[in-house]
This record gives structure tokens, sequence and C-alpha cells, in this order.
């Protein structure tokens, strides 16, 4: 088995080292010095490996991005039928490893990073067209041309509560918060079976 170099291993305890640095200050007004002394290394490896802090912290989110993608798919994997993938994919982005303070905190500071930052605002475009193009796929059977408004409603209602929750002290409930989303899915689903009148 071959031996894992001490590179990789550094860039995963920078990337861990930078979300909770963000989520203690609740921004992006950390140092590089901070981060990697969480992360128990010099600031000059800290650059030596990403640069500068803009790049350790979009590091940090195609992190949160790919462990969010690895459980939405493990999510589909096991939901059978349209309702239930598009619960899996909602209840995927409430998880414990997704929505957790410093997390919600990176996110929120992601999406001002984008307002600036070109390669902040690719990741949350491909972010934000995968989310809507999961939704849309189970929702275009069970609400029809709906399809399309329904999924960004819920995108947009996803991207609220986290913004919403950045700025709580209190701890963060996924459960609470993913049924405050699959309410609403629910009153869609009712308004597409109902009968006209």
């Amino acid at each position: 088995m071959p031996k894992l170099g001490m590179e990789p291993i550094r860039r995963a305890a920078l990337v861990k080292a930078t979300i909770d640095e963000i989520g203690t200050a609740g921004s992006l007004d950390v140092t590089v010095s901070q981060i990697a002394k969480r992360a128990g290394m010099s600031s000059a490896l800290a650059h030596h490996y990403f640069g500068s802090k803009e790049q350790i912290f979009l590091a940090a989110m195609r992190q949160t991005l790919t462990v969010y993608g690895a459980e939405v798919r493990g999510a589909l994997a096991m939901a059978r039928g349209h309702r239930e993938r598009l619960e899996a994919v909602i209840r995927a982005g409430f998880g414990t490893s997704n929505f957790r303070r410093e997390v919600v905190a990176a996110w929120l500071n992601f999406y001002v990073l984008a307002q600036s930052n070109d390669q902040a605002q690719r990741l949350l475009q491909i972010y934000h067209r995968r989310l809507r193009a999961n939704l849309r796929h189970d929702l275009r059977p069970l609400v029809g041309e709906r399809a399309g408004e329904v999924a960004a409603r819920l995108s947009g209602m996803i991207d609220g509560i986290y913004l919403h929750q950045s700025l709580g002290v209190k701890s963060p409930s996924g459960a609470r918060a993913a049924e405050l989303v699959l309410g609403y899915l629910r009153l869609e689903l009712d308004r597409t079976e109902a009968p006209a009148a």
C-alpha cells in the first residue's frame, strides 16, 4: 500500500482549520497565521500549500461542496420514487456534516466572497445549478411545467434558512430546518394534486 505523504494531510488540516476559524470569527476576518496555528503548522507552510487566504478558503468550500455532494448522492441512492428523492436532497443539505455553526458561517462568507472573486462565483453557480437540477428532475413528474419555478423557490428557501441561521446564536437544528423546506414542498405537491375548482 502506498504511503500517504504529509502534503495531503496538511492540506486537509488547513481546510478544517479554515472552517473552524471562520466559524469562530463569524467572518473572513481571520489571518493565515490564525488558520495555520489552529492546524498546528506555520503560516509559511500554509502559504506554500495554498498561496493566499482566499485560496485556502476556496479549498475549504470545495471540500464542503464535496461532502455535501457525497451526502446527496448517498441519500438519492437509498430513495425510491420522486417524492422520496426530493426529500433526500433537502434533508442532505441540513445533515450534521453540512448544517453546523462553522459550516453555516463559511457559507455566508462564501456568498460575500462570490461578489468579488470569480472562482468563488463559479463554485457558487455550480452549486446552485446542481441543486436546482436535482430538484427539477424529480419535481417535473410531480408538478409538471411548474418544476423550474418550484425548484427555484425551494433553493431560495434553503439559502434563506442558512442565512437566517448565520445570524442566530443557537446551535442549528438541521431536522427543524429540513421540516420548514419539506413543509413548503408538501404544499406545492398538494396544490398540484388538488382538483381544479
